[in-house]
């Protein structure tokens, strides 16, 4: 599919929207994010044996804080913690499992780590259990349209919420590719703030990969900065996943450089929360798209 130059030129943010944008608190249950318009960069944190890129025998919870720590010595704003693989042909597992695998690596973070932890589940009892045990954001791949108790949950607790795209049967659809994101994740909204969501506590992450052919999913990156209309802030999750491999024809171990194209081509549509494996090359990525992009305002 090819993409016109327009379509991504007119999503970019504008030089004066960069330059005089007042810094924003996102309040969540014990820990802030200060959204500033710099890119923030959200570590994955798998404790799972069967993930597509980084699943490993060792998931102790020490192991896991280890790596926590590193990713936040590196720059991670935010530690995205899952113990439930959502790749292609995954198998799920029951909530105790889960629960079992990432209550105790929640317990030993949540007090030695300084970021805001997320708990990347669309299981009510998994995220309930993950709340008690100190997380502060509730990242749902089903954006709350599938179990509506997540909402309530992030309501109860003042938790911060990223809310996912995904559509089985967006493939199959025709007509306007984002017009069809932008009313799913607008329903998502909906559901989160009639259940108590701040709204200034939700981000939304159009799904790259979940439910969507390889054009659709390139499409999506190029036109990354259309969703800033829905007035949240925006994550990308991108990292290594297949639509960078089918473009570069590599396993998941050799996508690196194309993980940091589609981290600077968002960070340069506007998008603040970049979710990645890679902790200290997206920073640096990320760091120089932005300057780059803030440097236009002075061009002007």
């Amino acid at each position: 599919m090819a993409i016109p130059e327009v379509v991504v030129m007119s999503s970019l943010p504008s030089s004066q929207e960069l330059s005089s944008a007042t810094p924003r608190v996102m309040a969540l249950r014990g820990k802030t994010l200060v959204l500033d318009g710099q890119p923030k960069i959200v570590g994955i944190l798998n404790v799972s044996p069967d993930s597509f890129f980084d699943g490993q025998a060792d998931f102790s919870p020490e192991a896991a804080l280890a790596r926590a720590e590193q990713m936040v010595v590196e720059g991670a704003a935010m530690i995205d913690l899952g113990g439930q693989s959502t790749r292609p042909g995954h198998v799920e597992i029951s909530a105790e499992e889960e629960i079992a695998r990432v209550v105790p690596v929640i317990k030993l973070l949540a007090n030695r780590i300084s970021v805001p932890l997320s708990i990347d589940t669309y299981k009510p009892e998994v995220a309930r259990a993950a709340v008690a045990a100190g997380v502060d954001f509730i990242n749902d791949v089903f954006g709350f349209q599938r179990h509506v108790a997540l909402a309530e949950i992030a309501a109860e607790n003042q938790c911060g919420v990223i809310l996912m795209h995904q559509d089985a049967a967006l493939a199959d659809l025709s007509g306007d590719l984002m017009a069809r994101i932008k009313s799913f994740l607008d329903r998502s909204i909906s559901i989160a703030v009639a259940s108590g969501v701040a709204r200034e506590r939700i981000i939304l992450d159009p799904g790259i990969g979940f439910g969507k052919t390889h054009e659709q999913n390139l499409a999506i990156l190029a036109r990354l900065g259309e969703l800033r209309s829905l007035g949240c802030p925006l994550l990308l999750g991108a990292s290594r996943k297949s639509v960078i491999g089918n473009v570069l024809s590599l396993p998941p171990d050799e996508r690196l450089e194309g993980t940091l194209t589609t981290t600077a081509l968002a960070v340069w549509q506007g998008v603040e929360f970049l979710r990645v494996h890679d902790v200290r090359a997206n920073v640096r990525a990320a760091r120089m798209a932005a300057a780059i992009r803030l440097t236009t305002s002075y061009l002007q």
